[in-house]
């Protein structure tokens, strides 16, 4: 696999550390730490990512390529998909575009989540990431 951006390679080896449930108690802890939308940003003006199965919109605001803000808003009661968007929010905010450009496109097979997670909600995630990619590349 390609080399991760160090804060995203330092996600993938906390949930390389522990094992079955403790995956999913991770994947929910991250879900809580879901930052919020700054003030001037609203789900309305974001990106739907149709492909989650539950409500998820983010935001790439590349105006600095050396600086890429990331921005998601999912419900709380979607906590995989917060959870998700969570990780790659902490893993690729405030990255260069073309480090997040880099990222293998199936980098969340890493996170070993394969077992306690549908098919269809890792397919999210990998939506969001494709979303982002697709913003950085227009």
């Amino acid at each position: 696999m390609t080399a991760l951006p160090a804060p995203l390679a330092e996600i993938v080896d906390d949930f390389a550390a522990v094992d079955g449930q403790d995956k999913l108690a991770l994947l929910l802890e991250f879900s809580r730490e879901l930052a919020d939308l700054p003030p001037e940003l609203s789900a309305d003006a974001m990106e739907p990512v149709p492909e989650c199965q539950s409500p998820l919109f983010l935001s790439v605001d590349a105006a600095d390529r050396d600086r890429v803000r990331l921005y998601f808003s999912a419900p709380p009661e979607a906590p995989t998909t917060r959870g998700f968007a969570s990780i790659l929010q902490q893993g690729l905010d405030g990255l260069p575009a073309d480090e997040i450009l880099a990222v293998p496109d199936d980098f969340y097979n890493a996170l070993g989540l394969a077992e306690s997670v549908s098919l269809l909600r890792l397919r999210g995630m990998s939506a969001m990431l494709a979303r982002i990619k697709r913003r950085l590349r227009s």
